[in-house]
């Protein structure tokens, strides 16, 4: 089986622990790093655990075993079992690390394709607390944390491409085969950064997005902020904001495949009335896309993003979020995404007040899950500004301001 070189995965792990924690600074010596890692990714944990004790570092791998170890789990374990998540002991785990790096891969993309949805659901439900602790702790900075991807066969056999050339893509898309990646990865965000001074200046209120299988309404408020990259993907090459979810309307089709619970979801359609999806529909899989709705405030947006084209390297479809929500082939993309929001992120306010308030008084949406669904057909996006007046800000797969 194909594994990248070990310069090459040298590089990765430098990238994702000297550049993307901590915000771009280095880590601190004396401090934990947390790393997230299942099986089909094991030759990652050397080169990581190397980068982490470099730096002075204290490294906690969590790895996961695969071979249908979860599956068994599902297939066996009663609603008391499913329902279980050790609040002790991840809890322990989040105080104690400082950063964490999660590693997305999967040796079986559809492991878990014949099981129940509503039972991962649940699951996913118990395990909420887990990501409150974790965002409080990044909403006090003091904490920062980063995704990347490792390829395995099946997701490149998903991509219809060869493991080498699923690694390839990577490699190409995170500037791996630069000497320094992080100083490419710094001077695209400068560029991108500029966009987002220039969209905040603007004070939108509103957009909407026109063009075929997509007509959307999305509240944004002249208090939110348009940001870019965060360091907590890599890659990422999204300008995107949190939307007041009770401004969004209208209609859109997703035509990006979405892959959920060791499934996939195809041709979704959505559609909005007062704020809320009144109508669903899915060509497969419908009634997993219809569960992931049903999950309290899994029916709301939190999220409304934009890719444009002369920043993207994604040229590919990846079977992967992470690098699809980012694709931009001929029209860039936009994207939506339905959960969780991103709270001070993107808030333009003093924080301390933010705190002070109820969330949902401001507009941003709390559940369980945080799906990102992607629409690349080419669009219009029209800015309503607060004095009234309208712009068009994006348009051919490029903002236009």
């Amino acid at each position: 089986m194909h594994r990248p070189s070990d310069e090459i995965l040298k590089k990765y792990a430098d990238l994702l622990v000297n550049f993307a924690l901590n915000h771009w600074k280095w880590v601190n010596p004396w401090e934990v790093v947390g790393v997230e890692i299942s099986e089909s990714a094991k030759d990652f944990i050397i080169p990581l655990q190397d980068s982490i004790l470099k730096t002075g570092c204290f490294p906690i791998i969590n790895f996961s075993p695969e071979d249908w170890v979860l599956r068994n789990f599902y297939e066996n374990a009663n609603e008391d079992q499913l329902k279980f998540y050790p609040k002790k002991y991840m809890k322990a785990f989040m105080s104690e690390i400082d950063h964490l790096i999660m590693i997305k891969s999967k040796k079986d993309l559809f492991e878990l394709k014949w099981i129940d949805s509503a039972k991962i659901m649940s699951r996913n439900k118990a395990a909420k607390f887990y990501y409150n602790a974790r965002k409080k702790k990044e909403e006090a900075g003091n904490f920062s944390r980063v995704i990347a991807a490792y390829a395995t066969p099946s997701v490149a056999d998903e991509s219809s491409m060869r493991l080498e050339e699923y690694w390839d893509e990577i490699i190409r898309i995170c500037y791996l085969e630069e000497k320094n990646p992080a100083q490419k990865w710094k001077e695209l965000m400068n560029q991108m950064w500029e966009i987002c001074e220039k969209l905040n200046n603007m004070n939108i209120e509103k957009v909407k997005v026109e063009w075929e299988w997509v007509d959307l309404e999305v509240q944004i408020w002249s208090n939110r902020k348009w940001i870019s990259w965060r360091w907590a993907n890599i890659p990422s090459f999204e300008i995107f904001t949190s939307p007041d979810w009770r401004g969004t309307n209208w209609k859109i089709k997703i035509t990006q495949p979405f892959y959920r619970n060791w499934d996939v979801i195809e041709w979704m359609e959505l559609e909005f009335k007062n704020w809320i999806v009144v109508k669903s529909s899915a060509t497969k899989n419908e009634a997993l896309f219809k569960n992931m709705l049903d999950v309290k405030n899994g029916d709301k947006i939190w999220e409304f993003s934009l890719t444009d084209k002369r920043f993207s390297k994604v040229t590919k479809f990846m079977a992967n979020s992470l690098f699809d929500e980012n694709f931009w082939w001929e029209y860039g993309n936009s994207h939506i995404a339905i959960g969780m929001s991103f709270f001070q992120e993107c808030y333009k306010w003093d924080y301390t007040w933010f705190k002070r308030k109820n969330r949902e008084e401001l507009g941003f949406n709390d559940s369980a899950v945080h799906s990102d669904l992607v629409h690349s057909l080419p669009r219009t996006v029209t800015a309503t500004l607060q004095d009234g007046s309208k712009k068009v800000i994006y348009k051919n797969g490029e903002f236009c301001i």
